[in-house]
């Protein structure tokens, strides 16, 4: 085989050329005296024109089929302006058959019938389609961009290990036992975060890694138990110089990817601020639709949902849905209170302004006076539609309003969904308190610094202590984030303390992190990014699983491979392991 061209390649240029080509079989269409067969490879279509000498030996060939072909391309006398190649056609004069194939249990093409689950059992056929191996290539598009921006600031690209200790912050490890030490386990990284700080430890100062990454989690549209994510770290450096360095590469990475210029630097909002106006630190911030704050507007309205959430020291938020009172019926008013309700709200109260005045279930309660100061508050005018969450803990109302205007974000478009809209959110809280638990955990993780001037609060005030913190966002989704780190020994000790740790457990787990502090740690800081929910939000996808090439599904297994499968006895006794009978789902 010599093959000459590729099938995305051939232009109106190379008419009287002899070329050869290989590929798969898209389609075929017989029209009696001529034969056509679209010709696929990974680069594009190439019509191939067969004249009737063919036909018997065309008779078998069927899609997906591998054919060579040797031919002249001509011009096509009814082109198709839908295809790069749409200006010729190669008028075949000989073929062989490189290879068959069975039936297809699905459409391969950029268009499919096939449901996602048999979509994942054939992968291999899959990823023949148009659609998928353009999502695969744009990743690849991404991570040499990435490459190429960090290897020209200096930074040197070094692996850390997959099999290390188990950590119990955070999400649950993947366990993997050890042959030689039976009774042990390594822990799959959940991130290189240690390694990555210990060789700024050891002087390289500019690390970066395309690292897997795994977490034993429920699965979801945006999350995977293995996972691809951009680590950057760094020595000597403020978080202004950190958060350059991150954006520089999110604006290369879209010119190169997206051909798209973004406007540097990008927008910081703090994380109060997200909070407050948005309900949530990955705001999606190409529309409006902002929270407003009612606390003081409704304190002496004798409205008892509202009363019993202001005296618990909780809050009253809500929502001006502008121009839409008219297009909400009861239905779709009682669908947005089932969102809320899913995040935990109690329910959600609404009003409408009409032409005859303020309507709505809660209307009787607020005098003339009371209403009015509402409707300024709310900038509310005739036909808006304002929809209101209170509750006494502040993630309730935050979440639910956050569901809600997201939701009608989409719903009532909006939005441009082919804009890229990024921002950083900065001044995160160092900690978070777990009512079941009744302890402060990490915001993000135990080794964030907190900000210089809060350093004292972790003892003192927790809740209101600050980390050196940051996120950045892309049209509500959190692409990644980072922090400057502790690097002096006495402040991580401290830091730990304040999270309930006993300076047992912080030697047991920690201790051979902590020692490598010791020895003149460099001030350090950096981020990491999720590489497949930068390809996926780039290739305009609404699942990770359609830009990785052999995902899990939500069951967390691989429906091509059948992973995971038991194992021999003869495997487990090596590693001195027993299986305990599941009774409940009858499964060892």
């Amino acid at each position: 085989m010599n093959r000459t061209h590729n099938n995305g390649e051939l232009r109106i240029t190379h008419v009287g050329d002899n070329v050869e080509l290989i590929g798969w079989v898209a389609k075929k269409r017989n029209l009696g005296a001529l034969v056509f067969i679209d010709l696929r490879d990974r680069y594009g279509i190439t019509q191939i024109i067969f004249d009737e000498s063919f036909e018997e030996r065309l008779k078998d060939v069927k899609n997906e089929y591998i054919l060579s072909v040797k031919g002249t391309v001509i011009e096509r006398s009814s082109k198709n302006p839908k295809i790069p190649t749409g200006e010729i056609e190669v008028q075949a004069k000989e073929f062989t058959i490189v290879n068959t194939a069975k039936l297809t249990p699905m459409i391969v093409a950029d268009e499919t019938d096939a449901l996602e689950e048999t979509r994942m059992q054939y992968r291999y056929l899959d990823l023949r389609r148009p659609v998928m191996q353009q999502n695969i290539m744009t990743r690849h598009k991404i991570t040499r961009s990435i490459r190429e921006y960090l290897d020209g600031l200096d930074f040197i690209d070094i692996e850390t290990p997959y099999l290390n200790r188990s950590t119990p912050e955070g999400a649950r490890d993947f366990l993997v036992p050890s042959r030689v030490h039976k009774g042990e386990f390594y822990a799959l990284p959940q991130s290189p975060q240690l390694f990555k700080q210990l060789l700024m430890v050891s002087g390289f100062e500019k690390y970066y890694q395309i690292a897997r990454c795994f977490r034993d989690e429920d699965l979801r549209a945006d999350r995977q138990i293995e996972f691809t994510q951009v680590d950057v770290e760094m020595s000597f450096m403020s978080t202004d110089q950190i958060l350059e360095i991150g954006e520089g590469m999110i604006a290369k990475l879209m010119r190169d990817v997206k051909g798209i210029d973004i406007e540097l630097p990008l927008r910081r909002l703090t994380w109060h601020e997200a909070m407050e106006r948005y309900g949530i630190d990955k705001p999606d911030t190409r529309f409006g639709l902002e929270l407003v704050n009612l606390n003081d507007e409704v304190a002496d309205v004798d409205f008892a949902v509202f009363k019993s959430a202001l005296e618990a020291h909780g809050h009253v938020k809500g929502i001006n849905v502008i121009g839409e009172a008219n297009n909400f019926s009861r239905k779709k008013i009682d669908q947005l209170q089932d969102l809320a309700k899913t995040y935990k709200a109690k329910g959600l109260a609404w009003l409408k302004v009409t032409d005859q005045g303020v309507q709505g279930p809660i209307a009787k309660f607020f005098t003339d006076e009371q209403m009015q100061r509402l409707l300024t508050a709310m900038n509310a005018h005739e036909n808006d539609l304002l929809l209101f969450v209170s509750d006494a803990k502040y993630e309730v109302v935050c979440d639910s309003l956050a569901a809600i205007r997201n939701y009608l974000g989409k719903e009532l478009k909006l939005y441009d969904p082919s804009t890229f809209d990024f921002l950083w959110v900065v001044d995160f809280p160092m900690f978070e308190y777990d009512d079941e638990t009744q302890r402060y955990y990490a915001k993000h993780h135990p080794f964030t610094r907190p900000k210089d001037e809060d350093i004292d609060k972790m003892e003192t005030d927790p809740e209101n202590c600050l980390a050196d913190a940051y996120d950045i966002v892309l049209n509500g989704f959190e692409l990644g984030g980072g922090s400057q780190r502790i690097y002096e020994q006495s402040l991580q000790e401290r830091a730990f303390k304040a999270l309930g740790f006993t300076q047992e457990q912080i030697d047991a787990q920690f201790g051979w992190f902590v020692e490598g502090l010791q020895y003149g740690t460099p001030p350090h800081g950096g981020f990491a990014l999720g590489l497949d929910r930068i390809a996926m939000l780039l290739c305009g996808c609404d699942s990770l699983r359609d830009v990785i090439a052999f995902p899990k599904n939500t069951s967390a297994t691989c429906p091509m491979s059948k992973a995971p499968t038991p194992v021999a006895d003869a495997q487990l006794d090596e590693l001195g392991i027993g299986v305990v009978k599941d009774e409940s789902s009858k499964s060892e």
